[in-house]
């Protein structure tokens, strides 16, 4: 399992993704979240869980590529879900992955 160096690996990850999705990421954090793995903002803003950073990257990229989608598709509906695909294949498996380690 590869996992991630530090904060400054993780956000230059988010940066990747904004980039080949597209979106423009002003702020982003990664902090001690409770209740969830991350959160975006109309105004740009990302938070991520600072317990994504002890975990396998491939989970860091489902949380990324699931927060960067919402910029352009607010919801999970069947657009959302087929970019996810796109994106990341079977992403549905990792999904439950962090479901095992839900917050």
């Amino acid at each position: 399992m590869k996992r991630w160096r530090d904060r400054e690996q993780f956000k230059a990850r988010v940066l990747e993704w904004a980039a080949k999705l597209d979106v423009k990421a002003h702020s982003i954090y990664v902090r001690p979240m409770r209740r969830k793995w991350a959160s975006c903002s109309t105004a740009g803003t990302l938070s991520f869980n600072d317990e994504l950073l002890g975990m396998d990257t491939k989970l860091g990229d489902y949380v990324i590529v699931h927060e960067l989608l919402h910029f352009s598709v607010p919801n999970h509906g069947k657009l959302w879900k087929m970019l996810m695909r796109a994106h990341l294949g079977d992403y549905e498996k990792l999904e439950q992955s962090l479901k095992v380690g839900a917050i």
